[in-house]
């Protein structure tokens, strides 16, 4: 058995403010946003707890699947650092970007390097995405959604070179004589229809239809702030669970929206895997706690 944890968008604060020069760009914005009210959303209190909650779960691997940032400010990257250093180790520990990483020309490379030892494959040189981490029965294969865009826009886009080259790795793992467990990690929802106009993946058609060809195992997302379970159909129009997580500092007490995490099971089979879903995070009583299975079987 394999223990996986996904968190995602946990929004470091608290953000440092910006020197004048740093907001001539969409980070102007931003920084409104989190003064009015996003600093409110994001609660590193909680975040903490959460993060403390995991470390007692015994997990082998976790997954991060972006917006460690807020604005992109350079001296919110050594932060991030910090808080993956808190999750594990960089063998312990895979990230890949967000929107807000990327929030302007410039911001991801910054991040990247950074935070780069937490976002490379197993080759241990970073030179693009898709990465792949092999660690026993898992295939853990990182793709980048994260593109600087204008203000009040929230897209993502993998770009043709990248789709292709998961598709290749998807497909040589598939054809490996022990296959392993294929888990994709992204920040954006990959469906169509996943996230609303202006926060979408621009190319989620072409993805899908990728996926349909090659399949993986289950898709991880973060970017909605929203615990959601969709499907996807893969090869021969197998199902495959695509799930999203809330924002790891989320204070909010909406059932959809409180932060959590995602702790899976995941054994081989005769003919595959199976993989048991559960979500630990706030509870209305407070503190955090057990929230439930989630079931990833298409009804």
């Amino acid at each position: 058995m394999f223990r996986l944890a996904h968190l995602t968008d946990p929004h470091v604060g608290p953000l440092p403010r910006p020197r004048l020069r740093q907001l001539l760009s969409k980070r102007a914005t931003g920084y409104a946003n989190w003064r009015r009210g996003r600093r409110h959303s994001h609660d590193m209190d909680v975040l903490a707890a959460l993060v403390a909650d995991l470390r007692l779960q015994e997990v082998d691997h976790v997954a991060c699947t972006g917006d460690l940032c807020n604005i992109g400010l350079p001296s919110e990257w050594e932060t991030s650092r910090i808080f993956l250093e808190a999750l594990g180790s960089p063998e312990a520990v895979s990230f890949v970007p967000g929107n807000h990483d990327a929030y302007v020309r410039g911001s991801l490379e910054g991040l990247l390097s950074a935070c780069g030892d937490w976002a490379t494959g197993d080759s241990l040189v970073q030179t693009a995405f898709p990465y792949l981490r092999r660690r026993g029965a898992i295939a853990l294969v990182g793709l980048s959604s994260a593109i600087p865009t204008k203000p009040f826009v929230a897209t993502g886009r993998l770009g043709s070179p990248q789709i292709a080259a998961a598709e290749s790795l998807l497909a040589s793992l598939a054809a490996d004589p022990e296959p392993p467990c294929r888990i994709v990690m992204i920040h954006h929802p990959p469906h169509p229809g996943g996230a609303r106009p202006g926060r979408e993946l621009i190319d989620a058609a072409p993805f899908t239809a990728m996926i349909g060809r090659v399949g993986a195992e289950m898709i991880l997302h973060g970017h909605t702030h929203l615990g959601s379970v969709a499907f996807m159909d893969g090869p021969g129009g197998r199902a495959i669970p695509i799930v999203g997580a809330p924002s790891a500092s989320a204070g909010v007490r909406a059932p959809y929206h409180r932060a959590s995490y995602r702790l899976y099971t995941i054994g081989r089979t005769a003919d595959g895997f199976t993989i048991d879903a559960s979500e630990r995070g706030l509870v209305e009583e407070g503190g955090i706690g057990e929230r439930g299975a989630i079931n990833l079987v298409r009804p």
